[in-house]
């Protein structure tokens, strides 16, 4: 079973670039995925600023992408994360957020999803609040299905460490406040998970009351760690059984928007063959379908050096690599030299969203 499959562009450091993105949903649409989730943590005005409008430039973008996705049968959604906006919903905040579904829906959505992750949650009633704010958007929405992406989205203790320890009995008190029709984005296990199980997924069913949506974060590959690393890999740990038991899969791309096709291209893979599966194979079919023989031998040849030892680790190797992939004209070399440029490592990145 295929379930729908997705991408949520919601990582940290810098966006895609407005002409990479409508491309790269040209090929995504082609390899069979069904729905883009627009939600970059850069864009301020998603999040600790989402009062404010986003500038005519942006929005004249974020309507031409809705426009393009419209045409080639690819659903598309924007997420919102209302900061702070659980610690007081009243008065002139709920109006505010009102007016943001409205202007969001005017861009022409078919999915909003509202995102609490990354803030505070050890607060009274957290869930309750959170469900409150869920259903004003899912009332005065236009858009035909609305997600919400909880504060502890994952079981990961880093979550209670950072964030504040979770409120008992979380997750069970959300589903049962939640209206049935709120998809529920869930990073699994681990917020990078490594293995999504059906003993697992089962259990998160049972507490939500619905099939979770995965917000896989595999091939992302933001913040000051991941960024030294291209994940170019085919997908493991997601075997094709996991598919009756989830509502929908979604994976988080990496910063290089062209060089995420190949993981995402073995993700379809992984569901249509099953036990068959090969991760490596899925990588050598996928690469050479999507970038030439000739980049697919290259980038296989390199695959330790850039997913394996990274930027850190190089040394000489970065002015031999360079000068090879500099001989190549295509999209995703141009991905690798900017990384090997150091364009693309965020350190000590401060998010200003």
């Amino acid at each position: 079973m295929v379930p729908e499959l997705g991408v949520i562009e919601g990582y940290f450091g810098r966006p895609w670039q407005h002409a990479d993105r409508k491309q790269v949903m040209s090929r995504l649409r082609e390899l069979g995925y069904g729905f883009f989730h627009f939600a970059p943590k850069a864009d301020a005005f998603l999040r600790r600023r989402w009062r404010e409008s986003h500038p005519d430039t942006a929005l004249v973008e974020l309507a031409d992408l809705s426009a393009h996705c419209g045409g080639l049968g690819l659903r598309f959604g924007v997420g919102l994360s209302p900061y702070d906006l659980y610690r007081d919903f009243g008065g002139p905040d709920r109006a505010a957020f009102i007016n943001k579904v409205r202007s969001l829906d005017a861009i022409g959505i078919d999915d909003l999803a509202i995102l609490f992750d990354d803030t505070r949650g050890d607060v009274p009633d957290l869930a309750a609040r959170e469900a409150e704010i869920v259903h004003t958007a899912l009332e005065h929405t236009r858009a035909s299905r609305v997600f919400m992406c909880p504060t502890y989205y994952s079981d990961d203790r880093m979550l209670d460490v950072v964030f504040g320890e979770r409120p008992a009995g979380y997750l069970q008190d959300l589903g049962r406040r939640l209206d049935a029709r709120v998809g529920v984005y869930w990073t699994g296990e681990e917020i990078c998970t490594r293995e999504f199980s059906p003993g697992h997924l089962d259990r998160v069913t049972e507490a939500l009351g619905r099939k979770p949506t995965l917000w896989d974060n595999y091939p992302v590959n933001d913040g000051p760690r991941m960024s030294r690393f291209l994940h170019l890999r085919g997908f493991t740990g997601r075997p094709s059984a996991i598919g009756a038991h989830i509502a929908a899969h979604a994976i988080n791309p990496a910063l290089q928007p062209h060089l995420s096709l190949i993981p995402a291209a073995t993700l379809v893979a992984s569901y249509r063959e099953g036990p068959a599966y090969r991760y490596m194979h899925a990588f050598r079919e996928a690469a050479r379908a999507l970038a030439g023989d000739d980049i697919a031998a290259m980038l296989e040849q390199d695959l330790h050096a850039l997913q394996d030892r990274g930027f850190d680790q190089l040394g000489d190797d970065r002015e031999r690599l360079h000068q090879r992939y500099a001989a190549v004209d295509h999209p995703m070399v141009a991905e690798v030299l900017r990384w090997l440029d150091g364009a693309d490592t965020v350190d000590g990145w401060v998010e200003q969203a």
